[in-house]
């Protein structure tokens, strides 16, 4: 992350993201398939490094193998032949965009961290600080699904909507979107397009 002025001169966090380029792998039909989707490619990959069936998905179809490959859904009159690349230049300022990826991992943690528990009292010799506590009812001599305890924390697929990009660079493939998104520096992300109201309702184009 870094921050950037407006013009007003107020300071904007924003995290500068590599988008791109993506090429075009394959394109999904409702006659063929379905339903109407794109796989995209990101990341060029030499042809050892895939098995038999991978790098036949590639070469069928004259696109240069792929590190990774994800499939987004878009509308039925969007003709997207495979080979054609997809750059930043889709997005503009202002716009408002899920993303998607891997959260950041933090291992094994206690309850106070993992779930924001109080923990217990601090003083009179309780002895029991950051400790959760009784662990369900007594008569089920079980331990009921989704009871919130320590356990591992983080390195979860989450979204986060509603973010806005604040600026596109064409030469570079970056885009500037404010605030933090999902991961780690160097992660995988999934980005796509909102309207304000599938922003408040929580959906994606």
């Amino acid at each position: 992350m870094t921050r950037i002025f407006d013009e007003a001169g107020r300071a904007v966090p924003v995290t500068v993201v590599e988008a791109g380029p993506c090429v075009v792998v394959q394109r999904k039909t409702a006659a063929s398939d379905g339903y109407e989707a794109v796989q995209l490619g990101f990341e060029p990959l030499p042809p050892t490094r895939l098995n038999q069936p991978e790098l036949g998905h590639f070469l069928s179809r004259n696109v240069e193998p792929q590190r990774y490959v994800r499939e987004f859904g878009v509308g039925a009159g969007e003709e997207l032949e495979p080979g054609t690349q997809v750059t930043v230049e889709i997005f503009r300022p202002g716009q408002l965009v899920a993303v998607t990826g891997t959260s950041k991992g933090r291992g094994f943690q206690g309850g106070v961290k993992r779930h924001g528990f109080r923990g217990g009292p601090a003083s009179h010799g309780s002895k029991v600080h950051r400790t959760p506590q009784s662990a369900g009812a007594t008569d089920a001599q079980r331990v009921f699904p989704g009871k919130r305890g320590p356990g591992h924390m983080g390195a979860e697929r989450c979204t986060t909507k509603g973010l806005q990009v604040v600026g596109v660079d064409l030469e570079r493939n970056v885009l500037l979107i404010k605030g933090a998104v999902p991961g780690p520096r160097g992660g995988l992300l999934e980005i796509k397009a909102q309207t304000p109201a599938q922003a408040e309702q929580g959906s994606d184009e």
